[in-house]
């Protein structure tokens, strides 16, 4: 009879149970340099990340919203687009970007349009309330941003934004 392998761990949670001896354990593969710098970008992006939600938490409290509303506002601030799209162009799954998106509706910071492409994905798009909040975060986001960057030399940003948007290309290409 064979062991059933299946986890009987609950959803979210690691399953412990089927954890090999160590012995048993595949080999990590050899990494080039790039693996090994990458992977030490990797890192230091996780802990980049960190520091800028924070950063953006305080930032938008001055528009009376979060960080997460203030992200999904930021996909649709130049044109309204469909949830899965603002998701697409942020970086945020179509569910948690639809959780907010209702979120910022029923506060009157949003509103849906009726989509000419397709009937049931209706478009989110701001409204005077969401732009005046975005507003307020931009008045106190250009100072921070701008002594932020008196720390770092220009050519250095610009460098990091080129090799940031080639690794999304990639990743996105994956």
């Amino acid at each position: 009879m064979t062991e059933d392998k299946r986890s009987t761990a609950p959803a979210g949670e690691p399953d412990t149970a089927g954890v090999p001896p160590r012995a048993d354990w595949p080999e990590v593969g050899k990494r080039s340099e790039g693996g090994v710098v990458l992977t030490d970008v990797v890192l230091a992006t996780f802990r980049l990340n960190a520091r800028l939600m924070e950063a953006a938490q305080g930032l938008a409290a001055n528009g009376g919203i979060t960080a997460a509303w203030w992200q999904v506002l930021g996909g649709v601030l130049d044109q309204p687009r469909s949830v899965a799209d603002a998701g697409r162009l942020m970086g945020v799954s179509r569910q948690g970007v639809q959780r907010i998106a209702d979120l910022l509706v029923e506060r009157g910071l949003a509103e849906y349009r009726p989509n000419p492409a397709h009937r049931r994905a209706k478009l989110l798009a701001c409204t005077e309330a969401g732009y005046w909040a975005i507003r307020q975060i931009s008045v106190a986001q250009g100072p921070w941003t701008s002594e932020i960057a008196e720390a770092v030399d220009l050519g250095d940003l610009r460098t990091t934004l080129a090799t940031m948007e080639a690794l999304i290309t990639r990743l996105e290409q994956a």
